[in-house]
């Protein structure tokens, strides 16, 4: 089952249906829009919803610092670590369209037992195993057009550094002890579970799988001295942790009495060696959560705790998803006081996606291949599909006949259908070569207030990580296009000949302007598609990945 995509100045984002093809093609001819001066359309000064000059924004001394998970390389990628880290590169581009330096961190999680054993299940050592899976990572990451900035691996030797570095800080506060520990341990959780959260015969409620009995000699973080904290933390800032209805789960875990927790593993090879016990390695954890500030001392060449936290901590978003939402926002805070570095200014938990009902994961067997998808129908359809549909904080199941409709609706029927009509009568009336001021025509037209009111409800969504109604908005500006162009039927005024020709060439302008608006907007979500359409419409590919979203109401080039 899939379907076919083409671009051209003749059929621009034609989906056929799912029966029709084993691909979707992206084809695009090399014909563009001409412009006979740059005072007309694209390159007016005063154009309809924007102002067309080279931007020059400012940026904020702080970078906006967004992190995925650091993803646990116990098996190759799968569709739920896509999803994060495609939410996570939308996010980061609307930030850069703001004009902000944007740091984006992404990576993976290396160390632990359950490494350890898929390394041996394969006939690798630990090190082959690693390099494989990471590879398969930022390979997947290639074909999703994620942009990130930062690609950190625990193995590293300068993550090792700052780890020992900030576990050497905690113990000096007093909030390191060695104790004996007994209780039902989740190897794919990697910690330990109270037997009141788990299912029947101690089966971990995430995977489903039974909890072995263990009892080890480790060291322990002392969380519960920072029950009263974290209190305060959640009451003072409610927006430290998103949805606010992960906010109460967080509450209700914190009320519910803070335990100190193991973070170190003597049965485990595969892992840092503590710096006051080389016979015992550092929890994963207490490892990985450090990657995020690691990362930022990629480019040092002695790198150290303070040198990686003047680099851009504290982060502005650590986008998870909520089946780890404990460890980031109760653990991970409490060790950042603990060694006196500054708090993420906000967790945000993601729902999951669902297969047949069940949660994909690795561990659980039911895995939707995201390579599979991009190559049977294409990147832009697959970011889109996701960052739509699924309302993004909550659960959301993958059908694909749901996933070819909801794309030929809204990509193809609507934007496509917008498109390739103003296209098709630019060629036919025009030679493909307009001449109208767009600031002229724009004036006092109910197209350009509808516009920039969408522009701007975008925008907000977008600023408050609500792609899905982002997605909305910018679908809405395509809607109201497509009436436009219904209502003034500028194809009846081109059969007037010169008396309806220029009716007809302002009409075109103004809904082609509000197309290049789609295109903008779009483009954190579907940054390949945009530029195809953008290149369609005259500009060059410098031109697009110069341009900046301006102000509340407009987009600037």
């Amino acid at each position: 089952m899939a379907c076919r995509v083409q671009y051209s100045i003749h059929n621009s984002l034609r989906f056929l249906s799912s029966s029709s093809s084993s691909s979707l093609l992206t084809s695009l001819n090399s014909r563009k829009i001409r412009f006979k001066s740059s005072r007309y359309f694209s390159f007016s000064r005063g154009s309809l919803y924007c102002t067309c000059t080279a931007a020059n924004t400012p940026k904020s001394e702080h970078p906006f610092v967004l992190t995925t998970p650091l993803y646990y390389v116990n098996a190759p990628p799968h569709m739920g670590s896509a999803y994060t880290t495609i939410a996570a590169d939308a996010i980061a581009r609307f930030q850069r369209l703001l004009g902000k330096k944007v740091i984006f961190i992404t990576g993976t999680d290396e160390h632990g037992e359950k490494i350890a054993s898929a390394a041996a299940a394969n006939g690798s050592s630990p090190v082959e195993h690693c390099d494989s899976i990471s590879q398969s990572y930022r390979a997947l990451w290639r074909e999703l057009d994620i942009s990130y900035d930062k690609f950190i691996r625990t193995t590293s030797p300068d993550h090792e550094a700052i780890v020992k570095e900030f576990y050497s800080k905690v113990l000096a506060n007093g909030d390191i002890y060695r104790a004996d520990y007994e209780g039902l341990y989740c190897v794919n959780c990697e910690e330990y579970k109270d037997e009141k959260e788990l299912l029947e015969n101690n089966c971990c409620p995430v995977h489903l799988k039974p909890c072995a009995h263990r009892k080890e000699d480790n060291y322990f973080f002392a969380l519960s001295k920072y029950q009263k904290q974290m209190e305060e933390i959640l009451t003072e800032n409610p927006d430290f942790v998103q949805p606010s209805y992960r906010l109460h789960e967080v509450q209700g875990w914190v009320k519910s009495g803070l335990r100190d927790f193991s973070i170190s593993r003597a049965s485990v090879d595969w892992g840092i060696p503590l710096p006051n016990d080389a016979k015992q390695t550092i929890y994963v954890w207490f490892d990985a959560l450090l990657g995020y500030i690691s990362a930022l001392s990629e480019d040092e060449k002695q790198p150290n705790l303070q040198g990686a936290i003047s680099s851009g901590w504290p982060a502005s978003l650590h986008l998870i998803g909520k089946d780890i939402l404990r460890f980031h926002a109760v653990y991970w805070p409490a060790m950042l006081i603990s060694a006196g570095v500054s708090l993420p200014k906000k967790v945000f938990g993601h729902g999951f996606l669902t297969k047949d009902g069940l949660k994909m994961g690795k561990s659980l067997g039911n895995t939707l291949e995201p390579t599979d998808l991009v190559h049977r129908f294409g990147v832009d359809a697959v970011r889109y599909f996701f960052l739509k549909e699924v309302e993004f904080g909550n659960d959301g199941d993958y059908s694909e006949d749901r996933f070819i409709n909801i794309v030929n609706a809204n990509l193809a029927n609507t934007i496509g259908n917008l498109l390739n009509r103003t296209l098709g009568l630019l060629r036919k009336n025009c030679q493909s070569t307009i001449t109208v001021d767009s600031t002229i025509a724009a004036q006092g037209n109910a197209l350009k207030d509808t516009v920039e009111k969408l522009v701007e409800k975008a925008r907000q969504h977008y600023e408050n990580l609500e792609l899905s109604s982002a997605c909305d908005a910018v679908l809405q500006i395509g809607n109201a296009g497509n009436v436009y162009i219904d209502e003034k039927a500028p194809w009846s005024l081109f059969k007037q000949g010169e008396s309806g020709f220029e009716t007809a060439s302002k009409d075109l302008i103004i809904v082609l302007e509000a197309m290049r608006i789609v295109t903008i907007a779009l483009s954190p979500i579907t940054p390949s598609l945009s530029l195809k359409i953008y290149t369609q419409l005259g500009y060059s590919e410098d031109q697009f990945n110069s341009i900046t979203w301006v102000g509340s109401l407009s987009l600037s080039l």
